[in-house]
């Protein structure tokens, strides 16, 4: 097959272990070897050989600004990033019309970009990077329309890309608020722009009006809850901002299903934190009573509506829907993907996911008040899901001493180094007077490391023969007996996949980003990429 010369700029403001795996999608894509490159400030252009256009090449790279033929090509990525440019401010929607898609010159992004598009939409703890999914999409070399599955699929990233890319993404996960996050984003990238229009332009005139053009009929939205969660919410909220946050659902009520409905949605969930009584940092449950003259949801609420409508409008304008994939999300388990996902076994080409941490954060948890409120999931049924989660770390003494008895008995399905580290952190725990967060922690890493092992063999089921999946975990470390003990997640993980069959053929250690809004203070140390490989068999 005939080859070309061409060169490409490499964004300069990434990491080094963005470069790597830079290099390695353009290795991937351009079909050719690419010696490793130190990158000097110089310089910051590669030259490949490659066996494909370089239109192709611009369509699909994930950290590179300019691909270089005859004329430069900008990537599609950059083009997506830049569009974040074009709204800052909050410039009105009808400026957003005549600019996009790009006719002349190209506003290049000067940092990292994580939010353009949907991608912007609502706060989540762990968030993939957009451009590192691109880019493993890049380096596994997936077909056209590949099956791309995420089993943890959190707020929706692996999907969003996998459409953008013309695949079929599939995803799962056992947070409600995860799914309809992840089902509206995906929903939103062939929105019609007028409708979006029409539809924030319609909300944001009937909030402002001194009084409401109707007075609603029937029970009030916070009525219509179950008694349970109106007892439990009127806890973490002032009656005024309740009342508020009824006119703000009246309004809701009044648009036509479907996704411009789902963000107006998305963007009352993600400032009820906000407007409530939790302290507003902190992923636990503790109560900060604020006067309501520090509180406005109607405010709130259409400023982060209006963020949201003009970074989905803008990738919109600019990327359009040609080309675009196809998704399905649903509530379930990883680690019954057999069941859940049977059609599916031997048939996925790439599966990308971050697992929960080993008890590293409150997962359902930090995002109760947006359940309840939304009729996703009620107080009493958060309490039942958060008890099986994976990397869930709130458990009763009768379930400690349960799961240690389980360990115990099949222990020998777990890695050497997996129940060594269990049963050093118990017996210096047992020699020590410690609260009863560190006393359950080896009942809890027993259950993680055991969850684990059955989401990893399922995980091989799904994929084809050949087949790679990319999980992107976090280490931690806790104290025993005086003793810091370090967790390193990735690498018993990666024993763990050996056992269940998935050869690791690298683990790419990510230095990792200070993290946004509210999870910033309780950002995990150092991430790592498991590259792993289904056998043929």
């Amino acid at each position: 097959m005939k080859t070309r010369n061409l060169h490409c700029q490499i964004k300069h403001y990434i990491q080094p272990f963005e470069k790597k795996l830079a290099i390695s999608e353009l290795s991937s894509l351009c079909g050719t070897d690419i010696e490793a490159i130190e990158f000097r400030q110089d310089s910051s252009i590669v030259s490949a050989k490659s066996m494909v256009s370089s239109k192709r090449l611009a369509s699909k790279l994930a950290y590179w600004e300019y691909v270089f033929d005859r004329k430069p090509l900008p990537t599609q990525q950059i083009l997506n990033e830049a569009t974040v440019n074009v709204i800052r401010n909050g410039v009105p929607l009808e400026n957003i019309l005549q600019q996009l898609p790009f006719k002349g010159d190209l506003p290049l992004p000067n940092r990292r970009c994580l939010r353009y598009g949907p991608h912007g939409i609502h706060e989540y703890k762990g968030k993939f990077f957009p451009q590192l999914v691109v880019s493993l999409l890049n380096i596994a070399k997936v077909p056209k329309k590949a099956l791309v599955a995420d089993p943890m699929c959190g707020s929706g990233t692996v999907l969003v890309e996998s459409v953008l890319a013309g695949h079929k993404g599939i995803g799962l996960d056992m947070n409600p608020l995860s799914v309809y996050i992840t089902a509206t984003k995906c929903s939103l990238l062939s929105v019609n722009p007028g409708e979006l229009s029409r539809t924030y332009n319609d909300t944001r005139v009937e909030l402002l009006r001194t009084k409401p053009r109707t007075s609603p009929v029937g029970p009030s939205y916070f009525e219509s809850l179950s008694k349970e969660d109106q007892r439990y919410i009127e806890k973490w909220f002032s009656q005024q901002v309740l009342d508020e946050l009824d006119r703000i659902t009246d309004v809701i009520a009044c648009q036509s299903e479907g996704p411009c409905k789902n963000l107006l949605w998305l963007s009352l969930s993600n400032i009820l934190r906000r407007v409530s009584w939790q302290k507003e940092e902190d992923l636990r449950v503790r109560k900060e009573v604020k006067s309501d003259f520090d509180i406005d949801p109607i405010r709130e609420f259409l400023e982060d509506l209006g963020r949201s409508v003009r970074m989905v409008l803008a990738l919109r304008l600019q990327r359009g829907v040609e080309g675009l994939g196809s998704f399905t999300v649903k509530e379930g388990d990883a680690r019954t993907l057999n069941n859940t996902w049977e059609r599916f076994a031997g048939k996925v080409d790439v599966v990308i996911t971050s697992p929960p941490y080993a008890t590293a954060l409150p997962y359902i948890d930090t995002d109760r008040l947006s359940l309840m409120y939304l009729k996703l999931l009620s107080r009493r049924d958060h309490k039942l899901r958060d008890q099986i989660m994976i990397g869930n770390r709130e458990i009763t003494e009768k379930k400690r001493t349960a799961l240690l008895e389980f360990f115990n008995e099949h222990k020998s399905l777990l890695p050497d180094k997996i129940v060594r580290l269990i049963m050093q952190i118990s017996q210096l725990n047992e020699n020590s007077k410690v609260g009863f967060r560190r006393l359950n922690l080896p009942a809890l890493l027993a259950k993680y490391f055991f969850d684990m092992r059955e989401v990893l063999f399922s995980i091989k089921a799904l994929l084809k023969p050949q087949g790679r999946a990319y999980v992107v975990i976090g280490s931690n470390h806790t104290v025993a007996g005086g003793q810091r003990i370090e967790i390193n997640t990735a690498e018993l993980l990666a024993n763990l996949a050996d056992e269940s069959g998935l050869i690791c053929e690298d683990q790419v250690p990510m230095e990792m980003l200070i993290s946004r809004g509210i999870f910033r203070r309780n950002a995990v140390a150092s991430e790592c990429i498991l590259c792993l490989k289904k056998t043929q068999t």
